[in-house]
């Protein structure tokens, strides 16, 4: 696949200067061919395990419970788990987290990621990342594990800006970087499983 050995940092470059001249930064080959496969099958198996659970709106202090923003399951990472793929990802988000402190002094000192499946019918409503209690959130990161994925299939992120819609398919291996307290978007309705890894950096 053209692009796929392109060196790590390489793409946290793409996605930090995507970001700063566009406010929605993108990197095609952000995981590695191999990586992007390994986490696939880590959530497959997650799936035929039954460890992924019906994902929530809100933080502790302020809980959406009739799940009408939202039909996705989700799965925590944590290196705990003994995942190398798992463990390798976290790591890869550490480093970037270390390139985009350094490029643009984001202060980000903290970070939380899950494992996202939208299965057919899936949908996650136009939203922001940021709570209003609570701002430690600053940068949305989404990394897309769905090979061979058609505009047919739905499921695309759509960024909304003043007067226009971005739309962005799941792509495998593709990173999307914004602003957690800026930028609105939504996941429209999938026609077939989505895979996807979301997380925020976070300034605790």
């Amino acid at each position: 696949m053209p692009g796929s050995n392109i060196p790590v940092h390489k793409q946290f470059d793409l996605l930090i200067n995507s970001f700063l001249s566009d406010k929605v930064g993108i990197a095609p080959h952000f995981l590695t061919p191999a990586l992007s496969a390994g986490l696939q099958q880590h959530v497959l198996q997650l799936q035929q395990d039954d460890m992924m659970t019906a994902a929530g709106i809100g933080n502790d202090e302020i809980k959406d419970g009739t799940q009408k923003m939202r039909t996705d399951k989700i799965y925590w990472l944590d290196k705990s788990h003994g995942n190398t793929f798992e463990k390798q990802f976290l790591q890869q988000a550490e480093d970037f987290i270390e390139h985009l402190n350094m490029a643009c002094y984001a202060g980000i000192n903290d970070y939380e990621f899950h494992y996202a499946v939208y299965e057919e019918g899936s949908f996650y409503k136009r939203h922001k990342d940021q709570f209003k209690t609570d701002s430690n959130r600053k940068y949305s990161l989404i990394t897309y594990l769905n090979d061979n994925w058609l505009q047919t299939d739905g499921g695309q992120l759509d960024v909304y800006r003043e007067e226009t819609v971005q739309h962005i398919l799941p792509h495998a291996q593709t990173a999307v970087f914004f602003r957690s307290d800026e930028t609105e978007h939504e996941v429209t309705p999938a026609n077939r499983s989505r895979m996807s890894i979301s997380g925020w950096l976070k300034r605790v």
